[in-house]
This record gives structure tokens, C-alpha cells and sequence, in this order.
């Protein structure tokens, strides 16, 4: 008869404490298991939103302007010269080291025009990638398709006394409402919104850009190398990085991190407080059981090990148990918590570690009770028979 067929039996004979011990792990380890692949798959999910959907690098023109005072009166700067941006060189951004990290580039064209009698801003765009990056906009109608169509702000509509299905001539053109920006709080309330095309050939800037907006920030994306390879090959365009938004994604998303791994720390520390309370009491219970093998020639090493190898049984099934209970929780909370379960996915790292884990956390925790058991005076607990 073998240690681990000994260890067994005695798993058999004690079948509550070990249900117990099993319980008390299995839910230690389960937890810290959903804290991370939790924190993993809102991390992914938020990532996947801001690579697609954060303008993060904004290309604007450059401008020369010159700082001009008169008589001890500061008259404010003066743009001498403006450099345009070309669209045709906006394939020059896939030409970049860090082209893989680009997700959208939106290009727009900005003009002042003049509609039933206002002076409103028109903005030129391109509906595909504007919609898709700018995922608050939700519009009363249909997006626009055609270089015939626009789609209104929520302020300029209600300026001009517009509604889906209008008819309105700006220049030489005629275009149909296709739908109304709902309120957003922000400037795009007063835009009238076109195709690139139709608001090129408005302005008579065909092929010109006034504006280019680069949704681009992910997890390990380097921003501030990316502003610079845009730079190199757009040298005539001012190049800048929304460092704010930047900043504060990627260290709301670290200090949820840290959360999960604090918490994580208690959990482990209250499983291993759990092992060594549950295997001290078994082994003081054991005390005419240990005698005896002591007795039969058993060495404290044996004895020892007897101990080790119950402890190692639970904590393996236990690391097992707890990671499924642990990805079967983040299937079902994730919904509940972020947009979707797109991010879901089977971790093995994460396997393996919630059973390394849970065998680390019982072999530590079962050291003092096996040591306490291998330091037993024989005489002493067959005195107790």
C-alpha cells in the first residue's frame, strides 16, 4: 500500500472535511479566476471600441502665424500662410511602421455656406467611416448615401426649420434631408453634414481636406510614435495626439487592474488561511492514527508527505473546479457588465495558473500541519489508544 493510496482512504473516510476543505478553495480560486478573465475581457472590449471608435490623432493644416502689435496694443496672431492637406496623401499613413495600429481615418472638409437665407457650416464626410467612428451619433431617419443627400444637426435642423424628407438648395446644388442628427451637446448639433464629394465641389476644393481624424489608441499602441511616423510623411500638416483621452482610457483600465489583483490577494490569503485551519484541526484529530504509523515505521517524512499528498488531491481538483466555476461566472456576468460576450474566451494560461495556484496556496498552507504531524512523539500518541 502506497502514501497516495493511504492519503485516499483517508480522503474516503473524511469525506466532509475534505468537501469542506475542496468547497473553501474551489470558491477562493474561482473568484480570483472571474476577477481576471473579467478584467481581461472588459480590457479587450474596451480596447476593441477604442481602436475602432477614439479619434485619437487629429491632422489638421499647418499654419505660419505671426503675433502683431501696434502702439503697446496687442492685435492678436495673424495667419500669414496655411498649407492644405491633400486626400490623396492620406494613403501615405498605410506607408507608416505602425500603419497595423491605424483602425479609421475620417477625413472632412469644412466650409461656411449659405442655406434658406443662414450662414451655416457645412461639413463634408465620408458616411462609412464618420458613422462607424463616431458610435454616439443615433440619427432620426437614415445616414446619407448619395452625394444628393445631407443629414442635419440637431440645432441647425430646428435653425432652418428642417425635417427628413426636405428638399434645400446650397450653391448650385439641390440635396434631400435623409435624416436629423439627435442632440448631442456638442458643436455637431450645428453641422449640415454631406459626402466629401458634394462638400469639395461646394467649396471649390476639390481633392482637399480641412480636417483628418486617425482612430488609433489601443493597449500597447505608441501614440507618441505614431504622431511622428504621420509627421514624416505628412510634413506640410500639424500632427497632434489627444493625450488626455489617452491617458485617462489606458489608467482607468490600470487601476481596475490593480483592483482585481488586491482583491485577488485577499481571496488567496483567506483560501490559504481556510487549508491551514481545516489541515491543523485533521491532523490533531489524527493523533493515535499518526501513532500508529509511527509505530509500523513510518518516518516523519512519510508522515509528512501523508499529510502533503491530501492536501495537493484537494487543491488539484479544486484549481480545476474553480477555473470553470470562474469562466462559467464571467460568461454570465460580462453581458451584464459590458456591450457584449464578444470578448469571452477560454484561457489555458489561466487554467494552468488557477491550478498552480491552488496547489501553491494548499502546499503552503499545509507545511506547519505537516510538519507538526512529522514531529509527533510516538510513545506519546499511542499513549492515547
Amino acid at each position: 500500500m502506497t502514501l497516495a493510496t493511504i492519503a485516499l482512504n483517508n480522503l474516503r473516510r473524511r469525506k466532509g472535511r475534505a468537501v469542506f476543505l475542496l468547497i473553501g478553495l474551489l470558491l477562493g480560486v474561482g473568484t480570483v479566476v472571474t476577477l481576471f478573465s473579467l478584467t481581461s475581457a472588459l480590457t479587450a472590449e474596451a480596447q476593441h471600441k477604442m481602436e475602432n471608435f477614439g479619434a485619437n490623432i487629429i491632422i489638421s493644416p499647418r499654419t505660419d502665424k505671426l503675433s502683431l502689435s501696434y502702439g503697446a496694443i496687442n492685435l492678436g496672431g495673424i495667419t500669414v500662410d496655411q498649407e492644405e492637406i491633400r486626400e490623396a496623401d492620406l494613403s501615405k499613413l498605410s506607408t507608416i511602421p505602425n500603419s497595423r495600429n491605424i483602425a479609421l481615418v475620417a477625413p472632412k472638409s469644412l466650409s461656411a455656406v449659405q442655406a434658406k437665407g443662414e450662414r451655416v457650416l457645412l461639413m463634408g464626410i465620408r458616411p462609412e467611416s464618420e458613422f462607424k467612428l463616431k458610435r454616439w451619433w443615433s440619427v432620426a431617419g437614415r445616414v446619407l448615401r448619395s452625394d444628393d443627400e445631407l443629414v442635419a444637426g440637431n440645432a441647425v435642423a430646428k435653425r432652418l426649420g428642417l425635417r427628413q424628407g426636405d428638399g434645400i438648395d446650397i450653391g448650385d446644388r439641390h440635396f434631400t434631408v435623409t435624416g436629423i442628427l439627435n442632440e448631442t451637446g456638442s458643436q455637431d448639433d450645428h453641422l449640415l453634414l454631406s459626402t466629401l464629394g458634394a462638400a469639395q465641389s461646394l467649396s471649390g476644393k476639390e481633392g482637399i481636406v480641412s480636417l483628418v481624424e486617425v482612430a488609433a489608441l489601443c493597449g500597447d499602441c505608441p501614440v507618441e510614435d505614431m504622431v511622428k511616423q504621420i509627421s514624416s510623411v505628412l510634413p506640410d500638416a500639424e500632427v497632434n495626439a489627444i493625450q488626455q483621452v489617452v491617458k485617462t482610457r489606458m489608467h482607468a483600465l490600470q487601476q481596475f487592474r490593480l483592483f482585481s489583483f488586491a482583491v485577488g490577494g485577499v481571496i488567496v490569503l483567506t483560501g490559504g488561511l481556510v487549508v491551514f485551519v481545516t489541515m491543523m484541526s485533521s491532523v490533531n484529530e489524527r493523533t493515535r492514527e499518526i501513532g500508529i504509523f509511527r509505530a509500523l515505521g513510518f518516518r516523519r517524512s512519510h508522515v509528512m508527505r501523508l499529510i502533503l499528498i491530501e492536501s495537493m488531491s484537494i487543491s488539484f481538483f479544486s484549481g480545476v473546479l474553480g477555473y470553470l466555476l470562474g469562466m462559467a461566472v464571467t460568461w454570465l456576468v460580462l453581458p451584464f457588465v459590458g456591450e457584449g460576450s464578444h470578448a469571452w474566451m477560454w484561457h489555458p494560461l489561466l487554467a494552468v495558473g488557477a491550478v498552480v495556484m491552488a496547489m501553491g496556496v494548499g502546499c503552503l498552507a499545509t507545511i506547519y500541519p505537516a510538519l507538526h504531524a512529522g514531529r509527533m512523539d510516538p510513545t506519546e500518541a499511542l499513549r492515547a489508544l
